[in-house]
C-alpha cells in the first residue's frame, strides 16, 4: 500500500483529537484558586523563612568557630549547586506538567494525573543526574 493510500485513513483516524467544537471557556471556581494560591504562597513563604533559618545558623557555627580558634569547620552533606539543581527541576517539571494541563482542558482527574507524570520525571531526572555525577567508588 502506498504512502498515498495511508494518509487519509491516518487523517480520519487522528482527526477527532485535532478538531475541537467551539465551547465556551470551561469553568474554574475562583474560590478553589484562590485556596490554591494560599495554600502555594504559604508554602513557598514558610520554605523561606526556613532557608533564612538554616543559613543564620549556619553563620553562627561559623563565626563561634572562628572565635574558639577551631582549624576545621564542620562540613555539612549538601551542596548549595545540587539543592539548587534540585529546585530547578522541581519547577522545571511543574511548569511542563501545568503548560500540559493547560493544552488537555477541561480540568479534571488527568490534570491530576499529568502534574503527577511531569513531577516525578523531574525527580527522575534529577536522581540519574546525580547517579551519573556521584564519584564512583
Amino acid at each position: 500500500m502506498s504512502i498515498l493510500k495511508k494518509i487519509p485513513a491516518l487523517l480520519a483516524v487522528m482527526a477527532p483529537g485535532l478538531v475541537q467544537a467551539q465551547t465556551a471557556t470551561p469553568y474554574i471556581d475562583r474560590d478553589l484558586v484562590a485556596l490554591g494560591v494560599a495554600i502555594l504562597a504559604g508554602g513557598v513563604g514558610l520554605l523561606a523563612l526556613l532557608e533564612v533559618i538554616k543559613r543564620l545558623f549556619d553563620y553562627q557555627l561559623k563565626r563561634r568557630a572562628l572565635e574558639l580558634g577551631v582549624s576545621e569547620i564542620p562540613a555539612r552533606e549538601t551542596d548549595e549547586a545540587l539543592t539548587t539543581l534540585k529546585w530547578f527541576s522541581i519547577w522545571l517539571g511543574l511548569g511542563l506538567g501545568l503548560t500540559l494541563v493547560h493544552f488537555t482542558l477541561p480540568l479534571g482527574i488527568h490534570s491530576l494525573a499529568i502534574l503527577a507524570f511531569c513531577l516525578a520525571a523531574s525527580f527522575l531526572g534529577y536522581f540519574l543526574f546525580l547517579k551519573q555525577c556521584s564519584p564512583k567508588k
